[in-house]
């Protein structure tokens, strides 16, 4: 696997630049370009998900420009994972926005292919500076998507979406510069190595440069109270891109999985566990916050995006318990949460559609064309989403709870999971019924020339495929919830041990430069 490694950047990279010279030529062969590469990323994501499944950790030097120095790239169980979630999310998007909602032009393929090419070198950084040039190569690319289609809704939650993650960005920069200025590195795990030998007089500086990072990484996985942002911009994106972005937020909470675990985790002397007292409260007050937008949503969309901020706040109260068993169902959680919150913005496209001047408002109006077809997608999707029995929600609720047990401030995770989910089925109860249960009179449709959605009420195959094949792999993640629960304990044993990544650095290093 020598330079499989680098597959994930390479691919999508190339590809988009391919894509690029290709514009304003047949968009059949941008189309299949896009979705043949995508679809190459998926398999190679499943052989790095093989590969990092022997517990050890993988290195790729850049250049070979040894680490602290040069740029590296890490594979391990947690990273691999991610690849395959976000390349399984990214094809099942591409497909669905292949059958028209990829115009007008033949950007948003391209800009596709640039957003993974952030996400998948975020995900196997090894170097604190560089998941910040991923941060902004994934953040251009979505900036282009999230206007993608024109409009005026579009263009506002757009410029929001700009201007906060400026702010993130600079905020970012601040704290990389105040970490490498105490530590002499960039290299994460040299960094966690500097930081368990830190002096006292400087833990101070250090400290506030980790609550900067965890603001940052707190504003990309939109944790209360920064998370305002979210559901206008969600709602407001085309129909693949919202899809695609249900995994933005998770690069967020991936990337203080993985700082708050490695560089401040149980062996950074003085700073051990800087995040952990902050990540519980903040985790329940967004699991809260969101549950309340979701049963206030008057939009389908708006809807759906304020379950992602439920997911977030659900995935961080795992993530706060700081056990193996917690962080092994906070990462089942996640497939689950990531795949069914893409599947179900595609279908509130769907459903958006057919009630012509109505769109996704949760009020009376026309029956729809497939009513039948689309309510029990819906159906599906929402007993998913829920957390009730038998699919994968309900697994991963159950196994939160089992790991929070029944002491101390674990109560509040039992309440707000137990009456989220009940808020949860209120909420989309009342969706559902108005949508397919409270419908008169014909359908109703309307033609925008700014909006590449209308005009089309009906659900052409490939929509469909998009949305079944995402439900298939929550049924996937289910059935097979003995392997994957396996896997994600091992990843959770692996990362509550980060001595074993900070000695597979400097073994390679020593390794490599011994070789030259």
């Amino acid at each position: 696997m020598s330079h499989l490694l680098i597959a994930p950047l390479l691919l999508p990279l190339l590809t988009a630049v391919l894509l690029i010279f290709l514009s304003g030529r047949s968009l059949l062969l941008i189309r299949s370009l896009s979705i043949i590469s995508t679809t190459l990323l998926v398999a190679v994501a499943i052989a790095l998900l093989q590969v990092a499944n022997d517990g050890q950790i993988h290195l790729y030097a850049l250049g070979n420009w040894m680490p602290p120095f040069g740029i590296v790239l890490v594979l391990d169980r947690l990273s691999a994972l991610m690849l395959l979630v976000t390349s399984v999310l990214a094809l099942f998007s591409l497909i669905y926005a292949s059958r028209g909602t990829d115009g007008p032009g033949d950007k948003l393929h391209a800009m596709v292919q640039f957003l993974l090419l952030g996400v998948n070198g975020a995900f196997l950084t090894g170097d604190l500076f560089n998941l910040f040039v991923f941060f902004e190569v994934l953040l251009i690319a979505s900036y282009a998507l999230l206007l993608h289609g024109r409009g005026a809704e579009r263009a506002r939650a757009g410029l929001h979406y700009v201007v906060i993650n400026l702010a993130g960005s600079a905020l970012f920069l601040i704290a990389v510069s105040a970490l490498y200025g105490i530590t002499g590195s960039l290299n994460m795990a040299d960094m966690a190595a500097n930081i368990a030998q830190l002096d006292p007089a400087d833990a101070p500086l250090a400290a506030t440069a980790g609550v900067l990072l965890l603001v940052v990484f707190g504003l990309k996985a939109a944790i209360a109270p920064l998370y305002f942002w979210l559901p206008r911009a969600y709602a407001s994106a085309s129909a693949p891109v919202a899809a695609l972005f249900a995994i933005m937020t998770k690069v967020g909470v991936y990337t203080i999985v993985r700082t708050y675990t490695l560089i401040f985790g149980d062996s950074a002397g003085p700073l051990a566990n800087l995040a952990l007292p902050w990540l519980w409260p903040l985790a329940l007050i967004t699991l809260a916050l969101g549950l309340l937008g979701a049963l206030a949503a008057r939009e389908l969309r708006i809807q759906i995006a304020y379950l992602v901020v439920v997911s977030v706040g659900t995935l961080l109260a795992g993530i706060a318990l700081n056990t193996e068993a917690a962080l092994a169902a906070s990462f089942y959680y996640l497939i689950h949460s990531t795949w069914i919150c893409g599947a179900l913005f595609m279908l509130a496209n769907l459903i958006q559609r057919q009630r012509g001047d109505l769109g996704d408002r949760i009020t009376k109006g026309p029956r729809m064309v497939q009513s039948a077809l689309l309510g029990s997608l819906f159906f599906i999707a929402a007993v998913s989403v829920i957390g009730l029995p038998p699919l994968s929600g309900f697994i991963g609720k159950l196994l939160l709870l089992s790991a929070a047990g029944a002491q101390g401030n674990a109560i509040w995770l039992w309440v707000l999971l137990l009456a989220g989910s009940l808020a949860t089925l209120m909420a989309l109860s009342r969706s559902g019924s108005t949508f397919f249960w409270r419908g008169e009179g014909d359908v109703v449709s309307t033609r925008d020339a700014t909006d590449p959605d209308a005009g089309k009420p009906l659900a052409q195959k490939g929509e469909l495929l998009a949305v079944i094949g995402l439900l298939l792999c929550i049924f996937m993640v289910t059935l097979g919830a003995s392997t994957v629960l396996d896997y994600t304990q091992a990843l959770a044993h692996q990362l509550l041990s980060p001595e074993a990544y900070i000695q597979a650095m400097h073994k390679f290093t020593a390794i490599e430069g011994n070789s030259q």
